[in-house]
């Protein structure tokens, strides 16, 4: 028998959001085209995490073993897998140099 899997949501957390936009005014000081790339492409690859949530290594930052570290183009971006609550949560992105592990 076949089980049906429930795609997970994805929801961003406030501290995402606000270095997520820090990070885009920062390129976009060089070229607003630039930003506006990163911003569709990282997009893509976080909607993409739900199909292979536990691909992406052990976070680094973070000892719960439901909490991944995607890296993308050099900055790291923590999620929280909630399988309870059927959703991905995006917490963080910053580049490793600025953070240390918890």
């Amino acid at each position: 028998m076949l089980t049906q899997r429930i795609k997970l949501q994805i929801v961003y957390n406030p501290t995402f959001i606000r270095n997520f936009n820090v990070i885009w005014d920062y390129i976009s000081d060089s070229s607003i085209n630039s930003a506006n790339k990163f911003k569709s492409h990282l997009k893509v690859k976080i909607e993409s995490i739900p199909n292979f949530s536990y691909k992406s290594r052990k976070s680094f930052y973070y000892e719960a073993e439901n909490v991944r570290d995607y890296i993308f183009k050099g900055y790291t971006i923590p999620y929280l897998i909630d399988n309870d609550k059927n959703k991905i949560v995006i917490l963080d992105i910053f580049k490793w140099i600025n953070k240390r592990a918890k």
